[in-house]
């Protein structure tokens, strides 16, 4: 058995056995966990009360918090060229259309949004095994298939992002980063519960959260109380 590090064992001791009522002691005992040698990413697992192999217990929307990620979005927009200084004018680090499916079908992803306006859908449906591995394929519903460039891009460089329920039904998303303040990660945990609770899908019966989790990506689970943001 792998034996456990001094400050993997310090923090297990912090945190086991607790299941927390109270939000601002949670997010203060998560942040003295976040004691590795760089700044850790701050998560939210929900567990639901879903099925997503059936089409009305799926979870897939996008979110903006009030304080963003902490990540910079390098944002790449596929466009016919009339649309090309709109697309630069407003935030997009890169722009093209015939040239840019080339750089794709070659392997090149350089980016970790793709926007496409509709004209151009037909023209990436065969580069769907490329993209859809890496999540990268545009959709109407993640808001990546637009024809506002101009709105969709100052939303998405201001921190908006999609996120969706996995195969077990389980919600896995960052909220920030360990070094944001108190405040700034519990007005972005509750925005992210907001959102998740507002797009409950329409096939769920009965309870919707299973379980609340949060943690740093180097540090143990503490489990929220399902009420806790009652």
């Amino acid at each position: 058995m792998r034996k456990l590090s001094r400050r993997q064992k310090e923090n297990r001791i912090k945190t086991s056995k607790i299941i927390y009522t109270d939000l601002e002691e949670a997010i203060q005992v998560l942040k003295t966990t976040a004691n590795a040698k760089f700044v850790e990413t701050v998560e939210l697992h929900a567990n639901l009360n879903i099925d997503p192999k059936y089409a009305d217990q799926q979870l897939r929307t996008t979110v903006i918090l009030p304080n963003g990620v902490g990540k910079t979005v390098k944002v790449a927009v596929l466009t016919n060229e009339a649309n090309f200084t709109e697309a630069n004018e407003n935030g997009a680090d890169i722009v093209g259309s015939d040239n840019l499916i080339q750089e794709i079908s070659q392997g090149n992803l350089n980016f970790d949004l793709l926007i496409a306006t509709p004209d151009m859908m037909p023209k990436l449906a065969k580069l769907g095994r490329i993209l859809g591995p890496k999540g990268l394929m545009p959709s109407p519903k993640s808001g990546t298939v637009t024809t506002t460039l101009s709105s969709s891009l100052s939303e998405f460089k201001k921190g908006k992002f999609e996120y969706k329920a996995d195969k077990t039904g389980i919600v896995h998303v960052s909220f920030g980063k360990s070094d944001f303040s108190n405040n700034q990660l519990l007005e972005n945990l509750n925005a992210l519960y907001k959102s998740i609770e507002q797009n409950r899908p329409p096939g769920v019966k009965g309870k919707y959260f299973k379980s609340l989790y949060i943690c740093t990506s180097m540090g143990p689970s503490l489990q929220l109380d399902l009420t806790i943001f009652a």
